[in-house]
């Protein structure tokens, strides 16, 4: 039985390079899933950068942009933090994604590197769960110029500097207002994004099929001010009013030293990510294992 995924792209942790003992393991992972990869009827390639870090040169080699126009499936081999990178550099493309993970079990990133093969079997001829994710598209408004733009799969974060005390915020949704909040930041979360930072300032979880964001003050300076679940389909607009060293984060992506003023602008991306799961996944499972759920019952 021939697969179904033509052509299927190999990423690690692309951005970072590896070195001695490291580079060495990382070289007998990705060699080891190339080579069952080709072994299961499909053709080869590896993304540029991963293939330099880890020292591999006998496979094809592409960047990023060019596995998205084509290749039919992209196998993520790290941690979630790496398959936040790559999906939304691939989401425009539809490209799907099956995360591998080298450490602890990730969210999304949910396939044990010990038993990569009998998952991916399957995977590769067309037995799979589909989990499609959707994206945030925000921007960053000076006046009327937009001064940054950005995709991100977990969250956008508003927060004061490390030394400086709380932000004031101004809170719209879709143009009405909602609050002035004064806290150590506010997150936009997707339900990608609930499990993350929103998590951990008291937001609650959003199952993935869920069209919403949730939005979490971090320590904010009136308690009544709670997390509170909003459509996705709104626009949610933060003003900063006041505060000092205040930043915005997209997912990994950074812009400091905000201006009293600046909008920051977040909206449903028109682009989703793809998550291919073994079949029998199951989204509760994950997060038993992950939070620890259960611990020693049944």
């Amino acid at each position: 039985m021939k697969p179904i995924f033509r052509r299927v792209a190999v990423i690690g942790k692309y951005q970072e390079p590896v070195t001695g003992a490291a580079a060495q393991g990382s070289r007998q992972v990705i060699d080891g899933i190339a080579q069952f990869v080709v072994g299961q009827g499909c053709e080869l390639a590896l993304e540029a950068q991963t293939a330099g870090n880890v020292g591999l040169n006998c496979y094809p080699t592409l960047d990023v942009d060019a596995i998205g126009r084509q290749c039919d499936l992209c196998l993520v081999v790290g941690g979630d933090g790496t398959m936040l990178g790559v999906g939304r550099r691939l989401a425009s493309y539809g490209t799907p994604l099956v995360g591998i993970n080298q450490g602890r079990l990730g969210f999304v990133t949910d396939i044990p590197l010990g038993s990569y093969q009998d998952a991916l079997t399957p995977i590769l001829h067309g037995d799979y769960e589909e989990d499609a994710r959707p994206m945030m598209q925000a921007r960053v408004m000076r006046g009327e110029e937009c001064v940054f733009e950005a995709l991100a799969l977990n969250d956008v974060v508003v927060n004061r500097g490390s030394t400086s005390g709380m932000v004031e915020l101004r809170v719209e949704v879709d143009g009405v207002f909602v609050s002035n909040q004064r806290a150590d930041g506010l997150i936009v979360a997707s339900p990608t994004g609930s499990t993350a930072y929103a998590l951990s300032a008291g937001g609650p979880m959003l199952h993935p099929s869920i069209p919403g964001w949730v939005l979490v003050p971090i320590a904010p300076h009136t308690l009544s001010n709670r997390p509170i679940v909003l459509p996705d389909s709104a626009e949610v607009s933060i003003k900063v009013v006041g505060g000092r060293d205040v930043s915005a984060n997209f997912d990994m992506q950074s812009l400091a030293s905000l201006k009293h003023g600046d909008r920051i602008l977040v909206r449903r991306s028109a682009h989703r990510v793809c998550f291919l799961h073994p079949r029998g996944w199951s989204y509760f499972a994950t997060l038993r294992k992950k939070l620890r759920w259960n611990e020693g019952g049944s």
